[in-house]
């Protein structure tokens, strides 16, 4: 892991996850090394490998996967295994458990309350770990609230005080379930769908602001349900010399002190584009004509 401060991840700047996890603000996310997109192709494990270890030269501290990234054998924690063991001490993964997988290698089930430690204990031994440094409860799909989420957040809060998780994390929720989930256990880290033109999620990015507790937002550069429009980012991209996934991640990194940036690729040179973003700066200017 490279730790030299004129990284582009570094210049992105730290957050501690849970008080006692430091992580620079821009990290990556691991979903597209099985495959480009959900129902994509199966990829070259050897290509993420590389697209792996070239992050980490560019200062990538925190590594996002989950136990679902998966398909036609390829699983992106080997690929995580095989790109960085043994881990360097500063390195953070965060994973995620929840949903299943039906015949056709979607998520298209949650798992019950009783089928969470298999997956947390899958995730340990497939990241060949002792423990997960943070473990988020994934709810749903895609859209939010509407579900209890305590009896799945109790099994991972007792695999907590077993000591086989450091920290807890609750991914797509209402302002509610975060409630529920911290009547529990404490919630180091909220991972929902949210970029510059997806702010359906800004009031619990508020709370999460107001309690120290870590934003990191999902399709960051619109993936899924709502794609980036490039368009009303021109004049930022034009002043600024930069490509629309640069802007709008600079955005993120921009609109919240509490947000990590994770985007996730299986190119090595949308990484270089992605990580150049850590460099960008935006004005307030900026951001209030990207949010106009």
């Amino acid at each position: 892991m490279t730790n030299n401060a004129d990284t582009p991840a570094a210049a992105s700047g730290r957050f501690a996850i849970g008080g006692d996890l430091p992580v620079h603000r821009l990290g990556f996310g691991a979903m597209r090394l099985p495959r480009g997109t959900l129902q994509g192709e199966v990829r070259d494990p050897d290509t993420g490998v590389a697209v792996l270890r070239r992050a980490a030269e560019l200062g990538v501290d925190h590594i996002d996967t989950a136990w679902f990234y998966r398909r036609g054998g390829v699983v992106a924690n080997e690929i995580i295994r095989k790109a960085l063991a043994p881990y360097d001490d500063d390195l953070v993964i965060a994973t995620k458990v929840g949903p299943l997988l039906g015949d056709d290698g979607m998520p298209r089930y949650q798992a019950k309350p009783a089928e969470l430690r298999g997956l947390v204990e899958d995730n340990l031994n497939t990241l060949g770990v002792d423990r997960l440094d943070l473990v988020y409860l994934r709810v749903g799909t895609y859209e939010t609230g509407g579900e209890p989420v305590a009896d799945r957040f109790a099994v991972l809060a007792e695999l907590r005080r077993e000591g086989l998780i450091r920290h807890l994390g609750v991914s797509n929720v209402d302002a509610a379930q975060l409630a529920e989930a911290r009547s529990i256990a404490p919630v180091a880290a909220v991972q929902n769908a949210f970029h510059v033109h997806d702010r359906d999620s800004t009031e619990v990015l508020r709370q999460c602001e107001r309690d120290g507790i870590a934003f990191v937002p999902f399709f960051p550069l619109g993936g899924g349900r709502r794609p980036i429009d490039p368009v009303p980012l021109r004049e930022v991209m034009t002043r600024h010399e930069a490509t629309a996934a640069q802007v709008a991640l600079a955005w993120l990194l921009a609109v919240s002190p509490v947000t990590l940036a994770i985007p996730g690729t299986g190119s090595l040179a949308h990484l270089e584009e992605n990580m150049a973003a850590g460099r960008l700066r935006l004005a307030p200017e900026d951001v209030a004509a990207l949010e106009g």
